[in-house]
């Protein structure tokens, strides 16, 4: 795992400063505390920063070929290298290493920019052709590695694993876009379609980006996407046996390393299904960490234990208590665009516990999303199916003037809040899903909003692209279209963005078996009866474990890596969420209603109503301005 960053010209070729790129390399050494490097030819300029984790004393990075035709900076690991590797010598290529990174080059002198399609794995890399005058840049399927790119005044597009690495960079303008802000009051992040900075963007996940020095910067091109228009039409144990020999393929090939190797642990279905086949490999006792919390209703951590009491592994917990938020400045600086997903304080915490003994980590992350897991995708594939039963006019005349005079009860459990429910199925099925999937509503959001916050968001909406992603998905029904957003959608800006950034700010590499692409595209084309069955999803995941877990494990409530931040903005955090009114961070940038935002404080503080997730995300966006210091 490592950081990467680097210039490339386009129009004028212009000699590219090292010094530059070592700028840029330097504010990602915690990507890479282990080695750095910079090449640079004419109009282009690569840097580096590693983490050894595979041929540890070789691969040094930037990396040339072995005819000097190609050189190439990369950030992830790539699972399958020892097969292409043979592959590859078998047609006449030359190795100078036991790394990967140098598959990485073979495979683009032998397939070109088809390459990408023999990978497996997570990566981010840019591969200049010396020969052909072009770079190439690529992202994995999923978009576990990040890269953002910008165009520059100079003519050059410059890019970095992190946006710190392109702020580093003198020409870069730091300017706001509001469109941006509209997007992350919505999410709570801000999605790969866009960045906090105009003229930023992110390279896609599952796109490759191919560039020429007498060429404008063309749109990046998709090599791979998730198909749920498929059915298998094997038997349910035959799938079973199929699924279960997917997932230990998935998580041998990523034990993988030349260093300590470990993983995270919650208790959960996906981490517990993660652990038990890495106690399968023979390789000894697994290291396991988990995280616990100082509120008793969110805390997992006994589950946890009893995990790694059942596979005997070596287990390292610890607890978070509101006192931590201390480092809320510290949280702000690792995602430099602002993130409120609450969970990234207890993810930073267990990478830093994991980091305490090993170098790599597995998690369980992607199971949700690949499998059914998330309670709001049971719901919409009930409501989808209710939709089809009544006319659209009796939806739209009828129940949406009903769910608009029903009161709100945000305290009551799903099945409950009928306003929600009612307002959902006036709607189209991809409508209802993006209002089940944000953080904050419209009317909620807009109502916080200035005037001059309202004029420069003019009609944008940040939940339509959600339902352009949903109405284009390749998919049968209202369930396959929600799992296809949230693997395209939320997985990488949201759920990856976390783990990648706490994980690499402490130097850990993290890995996702369970979103081992094939083990997807296997996922994506089961029956819905074996992904949610009586209400609850992941139905074939958890069937199939049961030779493994214990159905206490398997079947009890999903909790999730929940962090009680509501009690914590009611008590020992009362006070930050009152100063968010006050901030002047905030008031400088003339975005919103600051009275407002006091009231629904003291409104949250006295348990009137429950503001947290509004609260922290204006406490993170007030947090993540000053540290970038552009409001």
């Amino acid at each position: 795992m490592c950081g990467i960053a680097g210039i490339f010209h386009t129009g004028t070729i212009k000699p590219v400063d090292p010094s530059r790129v070592t700028r840029m390399c330097d504010v990602l050494a915690h990507r890479g505390p282990d080695g750095s490097g910079v090449w640079t030819g004419p109009g282009v300029g690569l840097g580096h920063r590693r983490l050894s984790i595979i041929d540890i004393e070789g691969s040094p990075q930037p990396m040339q070929s072995a005819d000097e035709r190609c050189v190439l900076t990369f950030n992830g690991e790539i699972y399958n290298y020892r097969d292409l590797r043979r592959e590859l010598e078998g047609r006449g290529a030359i190795f100078r290493t036991d790394g990967d990174t140098e598959v990485i080059l073979a495979a683009w002198e032998r397939w070109g920019e088809d390459c990408v399609k023999h990978l497996h794995g997570m990566f981010v890399f840019a591969l200049y052709d010396r020969r052909e005058r072009k770079l190439f840049l690529a992202r994995d399927r999923f978009g576990v590695k990040p890269l953002f790119m910008a165009e520059l005044s100079d003519g050059s597009l410059a890019f970095a694993s992190e946006l710190k690495g392109l702020l580093a960079h003198p020409l870069l303008r730091r300017d706001v876009d509001p469109l941006a802000v509209e997007d992350y009051m919505t999410w709570g992040y801000v999605p790969d379609h866009r960045s906090i900075l105009r003229g930023v963007k992110k390279l896609p996940a599952a796109h490759t980006l191919l560039l020429k020095h007498d060429s404008p910067v063309p749109e990046p091109q998709r090599y791979w996407d998730i198909r749920f228009d498929k059915r298998h039409s094997a038997k349910p144990q035959d799938l079973e046996a199929e699924l279960l020999h997917h997932l230990q393929q998935a998580v041998e090939s990523r034990m993988v390393a030349d260093v300590p190797l470990g993983a995270f642990l919650s208790g959960g279905v996906d981490s517990s299904a993660v652990v038990a086949f890495m106690s399968q490999t023979g390789r000894g006792r697994v290291q396991t960490c988990s995280i616990g919390f100082d509120v008793e209703s969110a805390d997992e951590s006994s589950h946890a234990q009893r995990v790694a009491e059942l596979f005997g592994t070596d287990h390292a917990s610890r607890k978070v208590s509101a006192d931590q938020f201390d480092a809320i400045d510290t949280i702000a600086g690792m995602f430099d665009e602002p993130f409120a997903d609450a969970s990234a304080l207890p993810t930073w915490r267990v990478s830093q516990l994991a980091r305490e003994h090993v170098t790599v980590a597995l998690s369980g992350d992607g199971a949700d999303e690949a499998f059914a897991g998330y309670r709001r995708q049971v719901f919409h594939a009930h409501e989808d199916r209710l939709r089809g039963l009544l006319p659209s006019a009796l939806r739209k005349k009828v129940l949406g003037p009903l769910g608009d005079a029903f009161p709100k009860l945000d305290w009551a459990p799903r099945p409950l809040r009928a306003k929600s429910t009612l307002q959902s199925l006036a709607g189209s099925g991809a409508e209802g899903y993006a209002s089940a999937l944000s953080a904050v509503p419209p009317e909620i959001r807009f109502g916080l909003y200035s005037e001059t916050l309202v004029r420069q968001v003019g009609d944008y909406s940040a939940e339509r692209m959600l339902i352009d992603v949903m109405k284009r998905a390749p998919a049968r029904s209202g369930l396959d279209a929600a799992q296809y957003a949230d693997l395209t959608f939320w997985l990488p800006g949201d759920i990856l963005t976390k783990v990648d950034r706490t994980s690499m700010a402490v130097s850990l590499e993290a890995r996702e078996p369970l979103l081992d692409h094939r083990l997807v595209e296997f996922a994506a084309a089961l029956p819905e009866r074996l992904r949610v069955r009586r209400g609850q999803g992941k139905f074939i995941l958890k069937k199939a474990m049961e030779r493994y877990l214990p159905d206490d494990i398997l079947y009890r409530p999903k909790q999730g890596f929940v962090t009680p931040i509501a009690e914590w903005l009611r008590g020992p955090l009362a006070s930050k969420a009152r100063g968010i009114g006050r901030s002047a961070m905030l008031a400088r940038t003339g975005w919103f209603d600051n009275a407002r935002i006091a009231e629904i404080a003291e409104a949250h503080i006295s348990g009137r109503s429950d503001h947290s997730r509004l609260l922290w995300q204006l406490l993170m966006l007030d947090r993540s301005l000053a540290r970038l210091g552009i409001a």
